[in-house]
């Protein structure tokens, strides 16, 4: 990077989206080029268990009423729960996994 408003490019792979989003804080970059890569640090099978036990740690949620998909990277979460802060905490929860770059939040507001 040369002067005070030059553009940068970034290389090489992370292991979350929140480092990728660290990098736009710069001062003085006038633009970035982001090919970083977020590579997940678990398997889909250890991903879906992680994300199912922080589930049932979660005093917010009823975790037997959700079921947690895998598609790679993706995770799509499906069930009934009370409320929207309910759904909302289970999306949250979801997002907090490591390697995790999207969330399809399918779950149903059953009061």
């Amino acid at each position: 990077m040369g002067g005070s408003r030059s553009p940068a490019t970034w290389n090489g792979s992370i292991r979350s989206r929140t480092r990728s989003k660290r990098s736009r804080r710069l001062t003085g970059v006038r633009g970035i080029t982001n090919l970083i890569t977020v590579k997940s640090p678990i398997t889909p099978a250890d991903l879906k268990k992680k994300i199912e036990q922080a589930l049932v740690r979660s005093a917010e949620v009823d975790a037997q009423r959700i079921a947690v998909g895998i598609d790679g990277t993706k995770v799509i979460l499906t069930g009934t729960v009370r409320s929207w802060a309910e759904k909302k905490e289970a999306e949250r929860v979801a997002w907090s996994a490591p390697g995790v770059l999207s969330v399809e939040n399918k779950i149903s507001i059953v009061p």
